[in-house]
């Protein structure tokens, strides 16, 4: 069987409940982001519950747009411990659209100085058609590392 999800751990000198505050700020997502592909945070509000839709503003050169906006629903928020969501888009008639991956952080606390966070992509839920146009993952290996060490760097600072 072939995996269909990419992983990356990193320990962040920072507690669980700061580590966690930053990435339930969506306003923050731009600077985790390791492809520059998120622009800014279309809602703004934190993030404070499953069910939960917030909205990214987006650019990719191989987007038909070239600028397009993810509709982002929350599947997990157990804080310190976890949070996740799955990423999609709105339709023309203002439905939600989710296209079967989702990001999901890990914290496992290590002490009042230090967090063990582990950032995965799974797209183990992308419908055939759709992987028909898109290949997964759309980013190398790299980007995970790179969010990781981002998240590091704004949970230090706050």
């Amino acid at each position: 069987m072939v995996e269909e999800r990419v992983s990356a751990t990193l320990t962040v000198a920072a507690p669980a409940a700061r580590v966690f505050a930053v990435l339930a700020d969506p306003t923050a997502h731009a600077a985790i982001d390791g492809t520059g592909w998120v622009q800014e945070a279309v809602d703004r509000v934190p993030l404070t519950e499953v069910g939960q839709i917030f909205r990214m503003g987006m650019y990719h050169p191989g987007h038909p747009d070239g600028d397009y906006q993810v509709a982002n629903k929350v599947q997990v928020y157990d804080p310190p411990r976890a949070i996740s969501w799955l990423t999609g888009q709105e339709k023309d008639d203002g439905r939600l659209e989710f296209g079967g991956w989702f990001w999901r952080y890990d914290l496992a606390p290590l002490g009042p100085a230090g967090t063990e966070v582990t950032l995965t992509y799974d797209w183990s839920a992308v419908p055939r058609f759709v992987r028909e146009y898109l290949q997964f993952p759309p980013f190398g290996p790299e980007h995970l590392a790179d969010s990781l060490h981002h998240l590091a760097g704004l949970a230090r600072a706050s």
